[in-house]
C-alpha cells in the first residue's frame, strides 16, 4: 500500500513539493508570454515559450529522481503538468497567431479547432502512451507551429496558415502516434540530441526574428521532418505490440 503522507521524511516532502511548484512555476511563464503576445513582442513571447519548454523537459526526471508520487501523493503532477502544457503549447501559440493577423476572418472561428481538438488530446485517456513512448495524435506542439508561422507561413497567406491549423487541428485527434522526444522507443541519441540541436538553431533564428538567414531556416526544418517521419514509421512498427 502507498505510504501515507506522515510516513514521508520532511525532507523528501519539501524536495517534492519543490518540483511541483517548478511545474507550477510554468503559469507564470504563461502569464509573461501573454504579456509580450498583446504587446505585439513576438521574440520575447518566443523566448518565454523555449523556457516553457525546458521546464516542461526537466520536471519530469525531477519528479521521479524525487520519487514524487510515493514522497507527495496528494498532489497530482499530472494535472498541474497538463494545465501548464495546455496553456503554454496551445492557447497561447494559438493566441499569438490570431493576435498577429495569421488567420483570415472569423479569426475566433478557426482558433477554435487547435484549441478544443488540443483539449480532446489532452483529455484522452492515452494521451501518453508512456509503456511505449508515444503521444497519441498530434502532440499540440502549438508553440513551434507559431515559430514557424511567424517566420515563415504567414509571408505566403492567410489560408496557407489556416490549412495548416486545420490539418494539425485534424491530426490532433486521429489515432496516430508522434513519438515521445525525450523517451523515445529506439534511437534515444538521434531524438534527444536532434532536439537539442534543434533547438539551438531555432534559439539562434528567435535572435535573429523578424529578419531570420533563409539558410538557419532550412537547417531548422530537417529535425521535425525527420522526427514526424520516424515517427510514422515507429508507428508503423510497434502497431502489432498495442
Amino acid at each position: 500500500s502507498k505510504s501515507s503522507v506522515t510516513e514521508v521524511p520532511f525532507r523528501a516532502r519539501c524536495k517534492a513539493y519543490l518540483v511541483h511548484i517548478y511545474t507550477a512555476s510554468g503559469a507564470l511563464v504563461a502569464a509573461l508570454m501573454a504579456q509580450a503576445i498583446f504587446a505585439n513582442d513576438h521574440r520575447t513571447a518566443f523566448l518565454w515559450m523555449a523556457i516553457a519548454v525546458a521546464i516542461d523537459a526537466t520536471d519530469g526526471t525531477l519528479a521521479r529522481h524525487f520519487h514524487v508520487k510515493r514522497t507527495c501523493p496528494n498532489i497530482d503532477g499530472r494535472t498541474i503538468d497538463d494545465i501548464v502544457d495546455y496553456l503554454n503549447y496551445t492557447f497561447l501559440p494559438i493566441l499569438m497567431i490570431c493576435h498577429a493577423g495569421w488567420l483570415p476572418a472569423p479569426v475566433w472561428l478557426w482558433a477554435a479547432f487547435p484549441l478544443m481538438s488540443s483539449l480532446f488530446g489532452f483529455a484522452h485517456s492515452d494521451a501518453k502512451e508512456q509503456r511505449h513512448g508515444f503521444f497519441r495524435g498530434f502532440p499540440s506542439y502549438w508553440n513551434i507551429v507559431a515559430f514557424y508561422v511567424a517566420v515563415w507561413l504567414h509571408a505566403y497567406g492567410q489560408y496557407v496558415v489556416l490549412v495548416v491549423i486545420l490539418a494539425l487541428s485534424l491530426l490532433s485527434i486521429l489515432p496516430v502516434y508522434f513519438v515521445y522526444p525525450n523517451r523515445p522507443p529506439k534511437w534515444v541519441g538521434f531524438f534527444v540530441g536532434g532536439a537539442v540541436a534543434w533547438l539551438a538553431i531555432v534559439m539562434w533564428m528567435v535572435y535573429q526574428y523578424p529578419h531570420v538567414d533563409p539558410r538557419w531556416l532550412v537547417a531548422s526544418c530537417m529535425y521535425p521532418a525527420a522526427y514526424v517521419g520516424l515517427s510514422l514509421y515507429l508507428d508503423y512498427q510497434s502497431r502489432g505490440d498495442r
